[in-house]
């Protein structure tokens, strides 16, 4: 099977450990950077051209031909990293998350509708345009302290704790001054600083671990200097991270969750889950279980993407 892995870097781990994982398995495995290749949009014949300009600019480009993609696009190139998923798709490539699902996870104001209508466990979260709703945000998730989230941001970025409510609203009036919309949520005091990332592929819990803040830090991502250790699930765990990944149409997820007193809320679904710490965390092969995934998917050869929104 020909596998593309699209990615910036293929020094990244995560892309390293997929390339890896696959050639391991007797595939052929190549890392095509995404913004590196252009889209012939044709009835009769779509096609993906990769062209490394940095290379050899006047090198004629390469049509890509793979059986299956695993996309790995950053948060700041989603609208052009989906766009080239759904070419593939038009090719009848199977991709390990489609580009619904990518797009979904992408917008947090919309993952988290999707999540609510099918029943899975949030925290109390309000979102609104104009700071002077910031009374009527404040009292909706119970009051301070509260989380104030950048809708854009990612790996803890544009996440604020505010301890009081003047703290709180200085935030909001801030990020609004900034033209950026903003969710403002509940704080969950007895999660204490932890949380939960469970990977999801193909509808089933394959790793877990427990994150825990650095010394003075809410944020526990390891980024930020958090540690992380393996963590058994509980079933309704389980099952609220398979509902998730689920809900967003993604077969390969990083569900963030926290333990709460009334059971377990989710943060956020993660369509590029990274492999470094939960693969350092479990001793588990989680990029191998990606290649599995796509073994048993291609025979398929279809985009079965159903969920509505």
């Amino acid at each position: 099977m020909k596998i593309g892995i699209l990615s910036r870097k293929a020094s990244l781990y995560s892309t390293r450990r997929l390339v890896e994982a696959g050639i391991t398995r007797g595939h052929e495995v190549q890392v095509a950077n995404y913004l590196r290749c252009y889209m012939d949009i044709s009835a009769k014949k779509p096609t993906v051209v990769y062209q490394d300009l940095v290379a050899d600019r006047d090198a004629p480009g390469e049509e890509l031909d793979f059986d299956a993609i695993i996309p790995r696009i950053g948060a700041s190139y989603t609208f052009y990293g989906t766009a080239l998923v759904r070419q593939f798709e038009m090719m009848g490539v199977v991709s390990a998350n489609e580009s619904q699902g990518i797009t979904r996870s992408r917008d947090k104001l919309r993952s988290m509708q999707l999540l609510s209508r099918a029943g899975v466990g949030l925290p109390v979260t309000t979102f609104a345009h104009d700071a002077r709703h910031a009374q009527g945000l404040i009292e909706r998730v119970g009051g301070t302290p509260l989380i104030v989230k950048l809708l854009e941001g990612t790996q803890g970025v544009g996440v604020v704790l505010a301890e009081t409510r003047k703290a709180a609203e200085s935030v909001i009036a801030a990020f609004r001054q900034l033209d950026a919309n903003i969710l403002v949520q509940e704080f969950i005091k007895e999660a204490g600083g932890s949380d939960i990332r469970a990977i999801v592929i193909g509808g089933k819990v394959i790793a877990a671990m427990e994150r825990h803040a650095a010394p003075g830090e809410f944020r526990s991502n390891l980024h930020r200097g958090g540690r992380a250790e393996k963590v058994k699930l509980t079933p309704e765990e389980r099952r609220t991270a398979v509902q998730a990944a689920r809900a967003l149409g993604l077969n390969v997820a990083g569900v963030d969750m926290l333990r709460s007193n009334r059971g377990p809320l989710v943060l956020e679904v993660n369509s590029s889950p990274g492999l470094e710490g939960i693969e350092t965390a479990t001793g588990l092969d989680v990029a191998g279980k990606v290649i599995e995934f796509l073994e048993k998917s291609v025979p398929r050869g279809s985009t079965r993407d159903r969920i509505r929104g």
